[in-house]
């Protein structure tokens, strides 16, 4: 990044500021800070900004989101599989509905089998998504060599959706949910909030279709 602004300073003819030589404080310029300049701009705010950013990061995804980004990112194909983290791997562990106990035994091996493999076959080394990856497997024949590693893909590829699909969820039970209708029975909350979610299906039920429907029950409430 540094060589980048020397470049900048050079085309554009600025002076550019000696990373070397002592920081002096603007406002306490008598003052010795006994730091260079390039120590202040890195550590006091380069750094100071990448932490802000990081804590905007956390306040925006919650822990589940974030540790299916981590996951997302250790079945990473780019570089032969270079992020490849098998202990985050193992979250499976959260999900016995998917990988029962057996599964989780085996499922150690056929990791180490699957990423040794593949990083022999040239056919994965240009493959920098989940999606081509997924793609490459049923091409290769390898989700059949590989069930357990093709389970997990799919749960990785399928998680981040499912999630999303609940936060939007509660986001519209927050804003069906309001004082005046807090005494909503959960049957009509429920109702309720699928017509919010659903959006584009709603739009293809028609008025006629609505009116029929009512005229058709037993108890009507008006």
């Amino acid at each position: 990044m540094l060589g980048d602004v020397h470049v900048f300073c050079e085309k554009h003819d600025i002076v550019e500021l000696d990373m070397e030589e002592a920081y002096v404080n603007p406002k306490k310029r008598r003052q010795v800070t006994g730091i260079t300049n390039k120590h202040h701009y890195q550590a006091d705010c380069f750094n100071d900004f990448f932490d802000w950013l990081v804590q905007e990061l956390d306040n925006m995804f919650s822990e589940a989101s974030s540790n299916l980004l981590v996951f997302s990112s250790d079945l990473s194909p780019r570089d032969s599989f270079c992020d490849f983290n098998l202990d985050n791997l193992m979250l499976a562990k959260l999900y016995p509905q998917d990988f029962d106990s057996g599964d989780l035994r085996d499922l150690d091996k056929n990791l180490h089998l699957y990423i040794a493999n593949v990083r022999t076959d040239d056919s994965f080394s240009n493959i920098a998504t989940i999606t081509d990856l997924s793609k490459k497997m049923v091409q290769t024949r390898r989700h059949i060599m590989y069930p357990l590693f093709c389970r997990l893909l799919k749960l990785v590829i399928v998680l981040p959706i499912a999630t999303a699909i609940v936060e939007r969820c509660f986001s519209a039970m927050k804003l069906v949910k309001t004082n005046l209708r807090s005494r909503l029975s959960d049957d009509s909350l429920s109702d309720e909030v699928i017509c919010y979610v659903e959006k584009e299906e709603m739009k293809k039920v028609t008025n006629d279709q609505v009116v029929e429907y009512f005229m058709a029950q037993r108890k009507r409430m008006y």
